[in-house]
């Protein structure tokens, strides 16, 4: 099993920036595929970004292209999320996944987190 705890959400201005973090827990880190969703209120959860198990491979939804980073530290057994010139639709729970198998991780991964609210106000 493994264990997705996010954190580093919350509420910024239209423009700003957070970084969301998700560590990871019960087993070894660096085989996973990981990613990131979001789903806004009355929205289907949807796919932003995902990165390989190496980190040599990234792949981004096209709403935050440009804008969002996705990166790990396989050392440290966590994923992140820089999220730079936020806009109000990007305001939703955000939810980390975990595949051990699949690349891109989709709706279907192994594993996920609780999520972390993102707010962005205009």
């Amino acid at each position: 099993q493994v264990q997705l705890v996010e954190s580093g959400g919350g509420l910024v201005q239209a423009g700003g920036s957070l970084r969301l973090s998700c560590a990871a827990s019960g087993r070894t880190f660096s085989p996973l595929n990981m990613g990131w969703f979001r789903q806004a209120p009355g929205n289907e959860r949807e796919f932003v970004v995902a990165i390989s198990r190496g980190g040599g491979f990234t792949s981004y939804a096209d709403p935050v292209k440009g804008r969002f980073t996705v990166s790990r530290d396989n050392a440290k057994n966590t994923v992140y999320l820089q999220m730079n010139s936020l806009k109000p639709e990007d305001t939703a729970v955000y939810y980390c996944a975990a595949d051990l198998v699949r690349y891109p991780v989709g709706i279907g991964s192994d594993y996920w987190g609780q999520g972390t609210q993102v707010t962005v106000s205009s």
